[in-house]
């Protein structure tokens, strides 16, 4: 029975992406969903990300937290829509919480959300949330045997953005490693080398990004 019960959430969960997905898509909205561990540099990646794009597109945030708001603070401080969405223990986000947090951004003014997934390399993977784009963060300092450990959430992903790109020689960290484990899972999939602190790769990212982006809300 509990197996069944398993399914029966998983399907729900499915069910409601396809709403959001298709409530975004009948207003011209890129959904980008950024995932990966706490400290990974999620904000300082959306935050860098603003920067580049808002002066082509209308940008909104949801930012995803067990608790608290401190990076909301910092991205609503770029004078960037933004609503908080702490989940008060769940270890990822789901379609659900998304479907009602969308009321309250200026859906008319936007033409992309990035949702700022809950800090795990193992729950968000799992769940759709009416995404359009998957980007999913591994930092040099986590080190580099993470696609080997948790190979769905790199399987499951659009791109793989290597960040904080320039620590790499400060840390033990075999990059061929990295590269190879993720060809293997996700075969052709592209990986960004990136500095949010010294902007090194943001304009190829950025560029990727404004790609997807325009290829969605046409």
């Amino acid at each position: 029975m509990e197996i069944k019960v398993l399914h029966q959430i998983m399907d729900w969960n499915e069910d409601v992406s396809e709403d959001v997905r298709q409530t975004l898509a009948d207003r011209h909205i890129c959904m980008i969903n950024v995932m990966g561990s706490p400290g990974a540099g999620k904000t300082s990646l959306i935050t860098a990300l603003i920067g580049a794009l808002k002066d082509r597109f209308g940008i909104g945030v949801i930012e995803g937290d067990i608790a608290g708001q401190v990076d909301a603070d910092r991205i609503a401080a770029l004078h960037i829509p933004t609503v908080q969405l702490n989940t008060d223990g769940a270890c990822h986000i789901e379609a659900m919480s998304i479907q009602r947090v969308l009321p309250h951004l200026p859906l008319d003014d936007l033409d992309v959300i990035f949702v700022e997934n809950i800090g795990n390399l193992v729950c968000p993977a799992e769940f759709r949330i009416g995404e359009s784009l998957r980007v999913t963060l591994l930092s040099i300092p986590e080190g580099d045997d993470k696609v080997e450990k948790y190979p769905l959430m790199f399987t499951d992903t659009d791109c793989l953005v290597l960040n904080k790109y320039d620590m790499l020689p400060y840390f033990d960290f075999d990059e061929e490693r990295v590269l190879s484990n993720y060809e293997t899972v996700n075969p052709g999939a592209p990986l960004f080398r990136v500095s949010s602190r010294t902007g090194e790769g943001m304009e190829e990212l950025a560029a990727f990004i404004a790609g997807r982006i325009r290829e969605a809300i046409k």
